[in-house]
């Protein structure tokens, strides 16, 4: 480094202070977790038919 170049104590500090000296914005603990289903819900699982069962079943 050049004389030129060279910082002096305060502006080094105020480099510093500039750079470093606000603390980033908080992050809440509910930003930070994606909640998504492991598999797409499949609309057909659940459906009953009495007379599905009736035929699967008993005959």
């Amino acid at each position: 480094m050049t004389s030129t170049q060279q910082k002096t104590p305060d502006t080094a500090a105020a480099a510093r202070q500039a750079r470093f000296g606000k603390l980033p914005e908080r992050i809440r603990p509910e930003q930070m977790v994606e909640e998504s289903p492991a598999t797409a819900p499949d609309p057909a699982r659940n459906v009953y038919t009495a007379d599905e069962w009736l035929i699967r079943y008993c005959l």
